[in-house]
């Protein structure tokens, strides 16, 4: 043991072969997703919004099982009434989830509903209970709920709307459309994307000049008049699944020239890497070097511009349906909800109607978070 000039204690005594070899194994020896990972989870607010995300998207398919009440089912005798609060204890005695039966009447002085909570009579919640009829998992019919609202009662969460529907079912059922628009646009805009920059960046000549134009003369139009004239032209017969994957198509189209860009200009610069030389001297065709070799290589971009990309497809979504040219009703995203919303003197009355835009926000803060975090993590040259 030695003392260095500036106090601190160093250990004299020499690694041993065994020690090195089992730092080599320990440090060196780890495959790079492991490693991606250690980075990753440096990285909380990342970390956190990955995992808030992966259990958005594994509550979907349950979404009919979590809600009380189907999205379109309506209570005429409680049109915006206001969240109910579940409680545990009446009186001072425990007697488990219970809600307050709320009756309505009218404001004939300013128009608007008054809901009085009878307090002597608590209505307790009822758990795995028959509702209405949904598909879980897409495909099969149940009526089974997490949570129903007793007999005479009602158990709006988060309030309920202009028709009496319950505003935390239509989010949960909503979240299936506005969250899976972003998968598909992303689908097709990567798709789209990633062959027109390779073939624009490996080839070059005059495919890179035509593949070049097409991305100018797109971003060069204004991106919301696009889309509103794009959406305009969906027949309004159709119905809200071929609407909505047309919408997804419509976003993916209208992203692609981004990473096609990027695309292009990284093959530019790998192509003449002593890697690509080789495997075009053995005989590989363009399609495995751009395969093997070079989308490898440029992988973590793709990546993290994915789960960055994803976001602005979730607000395209939802803008279009908010202006009334996206999704329609009777189908539910959190934009037809929005678009319920428009009248700003119900949302001074009812504040409870423009909750939707609160899971909108957060999950668009949580993809940014995640993409922030994962660009770090994949970032080699991050220490």
């Amino acid at each position: 043991m030695s003392i260095l000039p500036d106090g601190r204690f160093v250990d004299d005594a020499p690694y041993t072969g065994e020690d090195i070899s089992e730092i080599r194994d320990k440090d060196l020896d780890v495959p790079n997703w492991r490693l991606v990972f250690r980075r990753f989870r440096q990285h909380k607010l990342g970390l956190a919004s990955a995992i808030f995300l992966l259990l958005s998207y594994f509550m979907l398919p349950f979404a009919g099982f979590l809600s009380p009440y189907t999205p379109n089912e309506r209570n005429a005798f409680h049109l915006y009434a206001p969240p109910q609060m579940v409680r545990l204890f009446h009186e001072g005695e425990f007697i488990g989830p219970y809600v307050y039966p709320i009756t309505a009447e009218v404001d004939q002085v300013n128009f608007r509903w008054i809901y009085e909570q009878d307090r002597k009579n608590p209505a307790k919640l009822s758990f795995f209970c028959e509702g209405g009829k949904y598909n879980l998992l897409g495909f099969i019919p149940s009526d089974t709920h997490l949570v129903c609202a007793p007999e005479g009662a009602t158990v709006f969460f988060w309030g309920s709307d202009r028709l009496g529907r319950d505003v935390f079912s239509r989010i949960m059922y909503g979240a299936q459309l506005s969250l899976t628009v972003g998968l598909v646009g992303i689908t097709v805009s990567f798709l789209i994307g990633i062959i027109l920059g390779s073939i624009a960046g490996y080839f070059g000549g005059f495919l890179d000049w035509i593949i070049n134009r097409v991305i100018e003369i797109l971003r060069s139009l204004p991106e919301l008049p696009l889309w509103l004239a794009l959406s305009a032209a969906v027949p309004s017969h159709w119905g809200p699944v071929s609407v909505f994957f047309i919408i997804s198509i419509i976003l993916g189209i209208l992203d692609w020239p981004g990473l096609a860009r990027a695309v292009r200009s990284k093959f530019l610069s790998l192509r003449e890497e002593e890697f690509v030389k080789a495997a075009e001297m053995m005989g590989a065709k363009p399609s495995r070097v751009i395969r093997k070799h070079l989308l490898p290589n440029f992988l973590s971009h793709l990546i993290a511009s994915a789960t960055l990309s994803i976001p602005a497809m979730i607000l395209g979504e939802t803008a279009l349906s908010f202006l009334g040219l996206g999704l329609r009703a009777p189908a539910v995203s959190w934009g037809v909800m929005l678009n319920d919303a428009q009248n700003l003197a119900s949302i001074e009355i009812y504040p409870w109607t423009a909750i939707p835009m609160l899971p909108i926000i957060v999950v668009v803060l949580a993809f940014n978070f995640f993409g922030d975090g994962l660009r770090d993590a994949l970032d080699p040259n991050r220490a």
